[in-house]
Parts: C-alpha cells; structure tokens; sequence
C-alpha cells in the first residue's frame, strides 16, 4: 500500500509541477504581448529613426521559444523515458 501512496504522491507533486511551468510560461506569454507593443509605441513616438525595440522583441522572443520548446516538446516525458531507460541498463 507504501507503494501505491508513494506513487500517487510521485505524480501530484509532478502534476503540480508542471501546472506551475505552464503558469509561469503563459505569464510570461502574456506580458510579452503587452509590454512589445508598448516599447514598439514608445519607440515609434520618440525616435523612429533608429527602431531598437527589435533588440527586445528578438531577445525575449527567443527566451520565450525556448521556454516553450523546453516545457511542451522535451517535457517531463523525456526525463521519465531517460530515467526508465537507464535504469532498465543498470539491471541488466
């Protein structure tokens, strides 16, 4: 029964986990879609000229695309796989 409890407290505390990278991603999401605009509006009401808001657009962007590919394409799944894999090598 240790077992049993032990593995559905294994797969809450990752559930749990993972609700919060999703959290913390789409926050991050979100305020991207408001501050961009916002830096391009500033750059565009002072000096259009020299537009550096694609200094932050591109930074941030890429910070928020490997974000992304971090939680929805490698996941948790991968690890699992990982671990599953070398152990099942450690009992051979």
């Amino acid at each position: 029964m240790e077992i049993i409890n032990n593995s559905e407290q294994e797969k809450y505390t990752r559930a749990k986990k993972r609700v919060e990278e999703l959290y913390k991603f789409y926050w991050n999401l979100s305020s991207y879609l408001v501050v961009i605009p916002f830096l391009i509006f500033i750059n565009y009401m002072t000096s259009w000229g020299f537009q550096w808001f694609w200094y932050p657009l591109f930074g941030w962007g890429l910070g928020l695309a490997l974000h992304a590919i971090k939680l929805f394409v490698l996941g948790t799944n991968w690890r699992d796989r990982k671990i599953r894999e070398i152990m099942e090598q450690d009992n051979r």
